[in-house]
């Protein structure tokens, strides 16, 4: 499952396995940043050791040569897996007649995943929680994915409106026109707007309280 995180960037499983394998992949790129440049020789042997007795060391193909490869015969896949020494391929890159060689897992993840996260110390691995659940068991399903795999959603934009949304954006504001209309011809009668109204009544008020005591 650690293999296939590497090669695809997220795996999809359930929610126990997923928790399981995060602070063990998590682990093995901490491995992989030893592993690289900058370390001393003695270190980077030792940790490339330690990353192929844990996480073993899967052929990977790459993704625009997939169905290529699967139209292949036995002896031709032998020859993309393997050079005539017998040493396998590691880098991915074609040599000699081969249009492409297989991948090393762990090539990947040392020269890939591992530069990418030199200056992040752990917190390698998100874990999303989906709403599925496992057919069968019932298990709760999760996504473990390599953070900085994520896709952009790309610039964002308002979807253009249908026909139907136009319609009743033209009826809306054809209704709030009139509204606008038929308030500005009441105040053009000379009508008094609500306050104007209150005030009226209250200075008639205080004039027939004042009459009395004027007599």
């Amino acid at each position: 499952m650690a293999q296939s995180l590497f090669e695809h960037g997220q795996v999809r499983t359930t929610l126990d396995k997923a928790r399981d394998l995060r602070p063990f992949a998590e682990h093995l790129i901490t491995l992989a940043k030893k592993a690289g440049a900058g370390a001393a020789a003695s270190v980077r042997l030792s940790a490339r050791r330690r990353l192929g007795g844990l996480l073993g060391d899967r052929a990977i193909i790459p993704a625009d040569h997939r169905g290529t490869y699967e139209m292949m015969s036995d002896a031709k896949r032998a020859r993309v897996l393997h050079a005539p020494s017998g040493r396998r391929h590691r880098t991915g890159a074609p040599k000699g007649r081969l249009e492409f060689t297989a991948e090393s897992v762990i090539h990947r993840l040392i020269e890939d995943i591992a530069p990418r996260y030199q200056e992040r110390e752990g917190g390698y691995t998100r874990l999303i929680r989906l709403a599925d659940r496992r057919v069968g068991d019932h298990a709760p399903l999760a996504v473990l994915q390599l953070v900085g795999d994520e896709q952009s959603p790309g610039s964002i934009t308002k979807p253009r409106k249908t026909a139907r949304q136009r319609k009743a954006d033209a009826r809306y504001a054809f209704a709030i026109k009139a509204a606008k209309d038929r308030r500005r011809a009441v105040e053009e009668e000379g009508e008094p707007a609500d306050d104007d109204a209150e005030a009226a009544e209250g200075g008639a008020a205080d004039a027939e309280g004042a009459s009395p005591a004027r007599e």
